[in-house]
């Protein structure tokens, strides 16, 4: 959905992504692995560490680099 943001900074490797309707739903998904692949191949993984809401979002956390503006609303794989 989008990165993480305050009044003046955006932190790139915190996403907010929406995983399911209810935040019980989402809660399940809590630990997970996630992975974005770049239209070059190339694999970036995060971890989805806590609820933000209770409309189904997630935070997700990507602590290598952070993502590029480019995955933001495209798919990515939970596994």
């Amino acid at each position: 959905m989008h990165f993480r943001q305050g009044r003046h900074h955006q932190n790139t490797g915190q996403n907010i992504i929406k995983v399911a309707e209810t935040a019980e739903e989402a809660e399940k998904t809590i630990g997970k692995t996630v992975s974005w692949t770049s239209p070059a191949g190339k694999v970036i993984k995060g971890k989805i560490s806590a609820l933000h809401g209770k409309n189904g979002n997630v935070r997700a956390i990507f602590a290598e680099k952070g993502l590029p503006g480019q995955a933001l609303g495209q798919k990515i794989k939970i596994e």
